[in-house]
Order: C-alpha cells, then structure tokens, then sequence
C-alpha cells in the first residue's frame, strides 16, 4: 500500500518507520477472518480453556463450562464434523470482505487439525479422517484470499509439555497480566509456576514444535501469517523464539508472525477490547462476535453489525486490521447467527469497502469520527449521525474537487470557509473547513462520505 497520499498534505501521511519484508500485503488489509474449533465443539463448549477451568471472558470470573480433563478430551475418537465444507467457508470469507483468514491448526488442548507425524491426537485418527487444514488452505486460496495459520506454542496433552491435569487447577494466576504488578511482589501470585518438565522432556518437546511448524510450513503451500498463542506460560528464552523465528524464516522466508512468538513478532495482536492507545506499527484486533470463540449454544450476547462495522472503521483509522472470529459448530457447519452477521458486514463492505481496506490513518484532520484516507481521498465516517452538516477542518479545501455519499455516489452539496487571519506559509495550501450538507441516510449501517481532492 502507497503510505503517501497523493495531492495532499504532509499531515495526512501515515508513518512509515516500520516494515514487514515480504508480508506488505498486511498493513491496510483492513479485514479479516479467525475460525476457532475442535473436537470439544461437539460438546458446545469453549475450546482448551474448559481443561485449566477458567472463564475466557474479560471479567468475568465464572466457569463457563465445567467439565474435568478427561471429559474434555473424551469426544476426540467421536470427531466426525460431517458438514465441514471448507470452499463454503472460503466463499462466505469472500463475500464478507476478509482479505485474510486465520485456522487453528493446534490450539493449547493439543488437538491437531492436520495430518502430522509428531502426534496420534488429532483429525487424522478421528472417524473423519480427512485433512482438515488441508481442505482449509486450499479453500482460501483459490478464492484469493491470503492463508492464516494459528498454533498454540504450549500443548495441554502433551506429556513432555507437561500435560495439564486436575491437580494443576486452578490455572496458575502467574499466567495473567496481573502477576507482574508490583503490588504482587514476592506473593504466590508473582512467584508460583506451573509444573515444568525436565530438561529432556523439554528438548523433546522443542522437537514436537518445531516437527509440527515444519510440516505446516512445508506440506500446505504458502501460508502467508502464523499466529501463535500461549506465549505467557514460558518466557522467551524456554520458547527459544529467536530460534523458532529463524527455522520459521528458514522455510517461509516471508510469513508474517504475530507478537505472541516473545520478542520476535511482526505486529501487535489486542484481544477483545479496544486498546487505550493504539500500538505503533502493524496491528490487529482480534474480536469474538459474541463472548466466546469456539461455538457455545448459549454464547448468545452477539455483537451487532453496526457494533463490528464500527469497530472495524475505528481499528482502520488507527491503522490497524480486525481480525473477526467465527466458532463452527461440533458436526462442522456454520452457526446460522455468524453467517448472516458476516453477509451483512460483506454488504457494507461492497460499498464501503474502499474506506477501511488499503488506507491510512489521518492525522490533523478535525473531524468527530474516525477518518482515514488513500492518494486522493479522505473519508469520513458518520459512526454518529448528522443532523444538519458534517464539517471537517484542516484540510485544504481549495483543492476540493467533489464530496459523495459512498454508498449511492450522490454529490453532496458544500461550502468551503477560511479564518480570515491566518496566511498559510509559501507554498503550502491554505487549511480551511468544509461545510458539507448532512446526507439522507443510505440504508447503510454506517454511512461514509468521501471528500475527493484534484
């Protein structure tokens, strides 16, 4: 993506002191897909974190799903998701918008979506059978769509881990954000670590990863993005992340890694709630559309499509990506409820797409909503409904060539007004406001005007 914008001023340029080598497709991609799921779908719950017995949902201390370690993983011999169809996925992803889709290949309960030598817990010895990552890649490739990758750097039913059992609940709170505060100094809080293995045990289990990253790096094509999670049970060193980065690199020389590999990420990834200040650099947000990510027949708190359309306006206008998360349920389908929130975000996308994929963040635009840009174009987007006028200010108005409403590409009539005082230095554009009249609301869930500039 062009960081410079075209016929306007420095003032609308995004900064561009960082690069991803080979993975520039990333910055401005704007939109994209996570499918979180495995054999404990079929017991509607949420995946992995049933087996430590903690909630995933921010606040929330309640167990959502109460089941013990072997109840957890007593529906593996039983997977048999019969109305998996991937191209159907691929096509929804399509149609949605997503410029990118990100699987769980192995999520942190070690259950393995793809054929592998290293492990005889996964799809490959359920009644399916078939390779499900496989069917995946080759899916959202041919619709032309860039392929995702998520694995999850601990294993909960790997010995050499060491496999996660009941005794260890609960789930160690030296995990969570909090146990490096310093009001936890010297407390069991900061200082109680879960059961590690033994030196030998650990150097098997850096064989395991590193065997299972190789064969999805090298039997599946290019995969352009790995996402990787669990990082915090282990610092950087015990993940030797610059070594995993350099054998990943050794492979796909080009594949974007996401910050949960410690020290050696390519971007930023916040979860699930909108970060104070927004990273520096490439980033994504990673948003469930109700609470949890895998399907749960009573995760129905869903978000709306003016609620995600929103979100991924203002994640554009900071420059970064939203990457949405659907759950697919235990027989492979899709749940209904997701599907249709995605075709509504795909037809916002197809009119409006243009204001969120591919453009940079403004900076000194004076406008009361999120605002990005591209060579040429500024949109404004009226997450907030105008009653009379839509003013902007800081801008140079006097290159104005034109203002739409996006969705029907009606001309938008405008006035063009100066502080009278002020003499722009020479050679620079004087900066006015634009006085634009409020549009009739399109149908759109969120309206966009874009300001053309000659």
């Amino acid at each position: 993506m062009d960081s410079t914008i075209t016929a306007l001023p420095d003032a609308f340029v995004r900064p561009t002191d960082f690069q991803l080598p080979g993975g520039e497709w990333f910055v401005g991609a704007g939109f994209g897909l996570f499918v979180h799921w495995d054999h404990a779908s079929q017991q509607g719950i949420e995946i992995s974190w049933p087996l430590v017995g903690r909630s995933i949902i921010p606040g929330s201390d309640a167990v959502e799903d109460t089941v013990s370690v072997e109840q957890y993983q007593s529906t593996a011999p039983t997977f048999d998701p019969v109305e998996w169809d991937a191209v159907a996925l691929a096509r929804l992803a399509k149609k949605a918008g997503a410029r990118y889709v990100v699987f769980t290949a192995r999520h942190h309960a070690g259950y393995s979506m793809f054929h592998t030598a290293h492990s005889e817990f996964g799809i490959e010895q359920s009644p399916f059978g078939r390779d499900i990552t496989r069917e995946f890649v080759e899916a959202i490739r041919a619709e032309g769509i860039r392929v995702g990758i998520y694995y999850s750097l601990p294993d909960w039913n790997h010995p050499d881990y060491p496999a996660f059992e009941m005794s260890d609940r609960p789930y160690a709170l030296e995990h969570w954000p909090a146990a490096g505060d310093p009001q936890n100094a010297g407390t069991p809080v900061a200082d109680d670590k879960h059961r590690r293995s033994s030196p030998e045990a650990w150097a098997r289990y850096q064989e395991y990863l590193r065997g299972q990253l190789t064969e999805i790096l090298t039997n599946y094509g290019t995969i352009d993005l790995l996402w990787f999670d669990g990082e915090w049970e282990r610092s950087e060193a015990e993940w030797d992340s610059a070594g995993l980065r350099a054998h990943i690199k050794s492979l796909q020389p080009d594949v974007v890694i996401n910050d949960r590999l410690l020290g050696q990420g390519d971007y930023k990834t916040p979860e699930q709630g909108f970060p104070v200040t927004a990273p520096h650099g490439p980033w994504e947000l990673c948003l469930t559309i109700g609470q949890m990510w895998a399907w749960r027949p009573g995760d129905t708190k869903s978000k709306s499509t003016t609620s995600l359309v929103t979100t991924l306006i203002e994640v554009a206008s900071r420059g970064g990506n939203l990457l949405l998360n659907i759950g697919p349920k235990g027989d492979g389908s899709l749940n209904d409820s997701q599907v249709r929130t995605l075709e509504e975000i795909g037809g916002w996308m197809d009119a409006h797409g243009e204001s969120v994929v591919g453009v940079s963040p403004t900076v000194g635009v004076d406008y009361y909503g999120p605002s990005t840009a591209r060579p040429g174009t500024v949109y404004l987007h009226l997450v907030m409904r105008p009653i009379e006028q839509v003013i902007v200010r800081g801008i140079p108005v006097g290159r104005v060539s034109g203002v739409r409403l996006l969705a029907t590409g009606e001309a938008l009539d405008y006035e063009v007004n100066y502080e009278v005082h002020e003499q722009p230095a020479p050679g620079q554009d004087p900066l006015g406001e634009l006085l634009i009249a409020a549009p009739t609301p399109s149908g759109a869930v969120i309206d966009v005007i874009a300001i053309d500039f000659a």
